[in-house]
C-alpha cells in the first residue's frame, strides 16, 4: 500500500453520509428500502442502533428510528461538525450540545438531533468490533434552522482551496515529507482534480466534488493528529506541524458542513 492510500483509510465522519442520504429521502430522490444500508455504507463490521428514538422504548435497529425524519423537510436537517471553541450550527447549551461537541458531530433535524456514540468490543477470541449507538435529543423546533448563515459550498470550496495551498507551503518549509511522508504525499494526491463523488442524487456537481475532496481531506487529517510523529522532530516542530495543520482542518470541517447541507436540485 502507498502512503498516500495508507492515510486515506480512516473512518468518514458517520453524520456526512447520514445527513446527505436522509436529506435525500426526504426530498424523495432516493427510496426508503436502501437509507439504512446507504447511510452505513463503507463500514460492514459496524452495528448501527438509535437509542431515544422517537415512538420507541429500547435501542433498535438503526433502520426502525428512520422514520422519526418522515414529517421533516430536507432543510430542516443538518450537519453539524463543531469542536471547542467553534459551535458553529449548534442550538445552544444542552445534553444534544454537550454531546456533539464530545464526538465532533451530529445531526439537526426539526424537533430533535442525533450523535453517534461508538463503542468499541473484544470477543473472547481478540477480535475488535465496534457499535455505533445513534442517540435521540429533543430538541426546539427553531433549531433547525440555527445554520442557515453558514457558508456556501462555493464559499466553502474557495477557502478550501485557499487553505490547502498555504498549508501545503508551509508543511513544504518545514520539512514534513522527512518525518511524516504519509502525510506529506495524501496532501500532494489533493492537489490533483477528484471526480469521485459519494453523494446521492440531488446534490449538484460543486457539492459532489467539495465532498469528495473534504472526505478524503478530512481522513488525511484525522491520520495526523492521532498517529506519532516520525523521524527526529522536536516539540517545537510537532508544535509548527500543527500550527500549520489548523487553518486546513477548519477549512475542512466546513467544508463538509457546506456539502453536506447544500441546497437539493429535485
Amino acid at each position: 500500500m502507498s502512503p498516500t492510500a495508507g492515510a486515506t483509510t480512516q473512518v468518514a465522519r458517520r453524520s456526512t453520509r447520514f445527513t446527505a442520504w436522509v436529506r435525500a429521502w426526504r426530498a424523495g430522490l432516493v427510496p426508503f428500502d436502501d437509507l439504512a444500508e446507504e447511510i452505513t455504507e463503507g463500514a460492514p463490521d459496524e452495528e448501527h442502533l438509535a437509542a431515544d428514538a422517537p415512538g420507541t422504548w429500547s435501542d433498535v435497529p438503526l433502520g426502525s428510528a428512520l422514520p422519526a425524519f418522515a414529517k421533516v423537510h430536507p432543510d430542516e436537517i443538518r450537519l453539524v461538525l463543531p469542536v471547542p471553541g467553534d459551535p458553529r450550527g449548534l442550538p445552544g447549551p444542552g445534553e444534544f450540545t454537550n454531546a456533539a461537541l464530545l464526538a465532533g458531530e451530529g445531526i439537526v433535524a426539526r424537533g430533535f438531533g442525533l450523535v453517534p456514540e461508538v463503542r468499541t468490543h473484544t470477543s473472547g477470541s481478540g477480535m475488535t468490533f465496534s457499535t455505533v449507538l445513534w442517540r435521540f435529543h429533543p430538541l426546539p423546533e427553531t433549531a433547525a434552522r440555527a445554520g442557515l448563515t453558514e457558508p456556501t459550498a462555493a464559499e466553502a470550496e474557495a477557502d478550501l482551496s485557499t487553505a490547502l495551498a498555504e498549508t501545503t507551503h508551509r508543511l513544504t518549509r518545514l520539512d514534513v515529507a522527512h518525518w511524516r511522508p504519509e502525510l506529506a504525499g495524501a496532501l500532494a494526491a489533493l492537489r490533483k482534480p477528484d471526480a469521485g463523488t459519494d453523494l446521492p442524487a440531488g446534490f449538484d456537481p460543486r457539492a459532489r466534488r467539495l465532498y469528495a475532496r473534504a472526505a478524503v481531506l478530512d481522513r488525511v487529517l484525522a491520520l495526523a493528529e492521532t498517529a506519532a510523529p516520525g523521524g527526529a522532530v522536536n516539540n517545537y516542530e510537532a508544535q509548527q506541524r500543527d500550527a500549520a495543520l489548523r487553518p486546513l482542518t477548519t477549512a475542512c470541517r466546513r467544508a463538509l458542513v457546506a456539502a453536506c447541507n447544500a441546497p437539493l436540485t429535485l
